[in-house]
């Protein structure tokens, strides 16, 4: 891949408008929101902090089933790259107020006829 195909600005203002409408949706617990983000398929997987979850349908009963309370976090160090038209990494780190923790989230994003949707996901915490 030529690296003119790196971070074209309107792929990468559309797929960074969809990283962030993901994580107000994360932390106003906006399941409905969560949801459409991600790819409607068994082959989705996100690998959380305590949890592993192949395909969509474990993902929505995660999502249904976790506290809807403490979700808000800052976000540092996000780094968000496309690739060409339709392929995207987000990465960054996070804090929650009264955690000594730093968390890290990356998601791999594709677009869709319907969209940019994340087909994989992994969340970890570090001391």
């Amino acid at each position: 891949m030529n690296s003119e195909h790196i971070d074209r600005p309107v792929i990468l203002a559309e797929v960074t408008a969809a990283f962030y409408r993901y994580e107000e949706a994360l932390i106003s617990n906006d399941i409905a929101v969560l949801d459409e983000l991600f790819w409607h398929d068994k082959r989705t997987v996100r690998l959380g902090a305590g949890e592993n979850l192949y395909g969509i349908d474990a993902i929505r009963a995660f999502r249904a089933a976790r506290p809807s309370a403490g979700l808000f976090r800052q976000l540092q160090n996000t780094v968000i790259t496309s690739y060409g038209d339709d392929f995207a990494v987000c990465s960054t780190e996070f804090t929650r107020e009264g955690s000594d923790k730093t968390g890290r989230q990356q998601q791999t994003w594709i677009k869709l006829p319907c969209g940019w949707r994340i087909v994989a996901a992994q969340v970890s915490l570090m001391s």
